[in-house]
């Protein structure tokens, strides 16, 4: 089974918006609730149509998945998780976009150290 898991329904997203955690830097906001009884991770996204049309809120959104995919070795289980992007995302690249990315991750104690993160 995969580590981490979409967050699809509406009552799941308010529930971790009510009673979770926030993170943020400028290019994501990210809400965390903890749920102990969980053996894997639950991640849901969010990119408002305030940031473009529907082809850019889709790369976004894939960018997003693809950096999760990423990191998934090193993400915390037992959680259920929100991740909002802010207005600057759409003029990131890839690489720009997962930086910020595994920026905001550590910032919210999401991802396990790594050799490479000792820097």
């Amino acid at each position: 089974m995969n580590k981490i898991q979409p967050l699809k329904k509406n009552q799941d997203f308010q529930h971790v918006f009510k009673k979770g955690q926030s993170t943020a830097n400028r290019q994501f906001v990210i809400y965390v609730l903890k749920q102990r009884e969980q053996a894997y991770a639950r991640v849901g996204l969010s990119v408002s149509k305030k940031i473009g049309n529907a082809v850019t809120r889709n790369r976004i959104k894939r960018y997003i998945r693809e950096g999760l995919r990423h990191y998934e070795n090193r993400f915390s289980t037992g959680i259920d998780c929100v991740i909002i992007a802010r207005k600057p995302t759409s003029e990131l690249t890839y690489w720009e976009m997962l930086k910020n990315l595994k920026h905001v991750l550590k910032k919210s104690d999401l991802l396990k150290m790594d050799k490479d993160d000792s820097r």
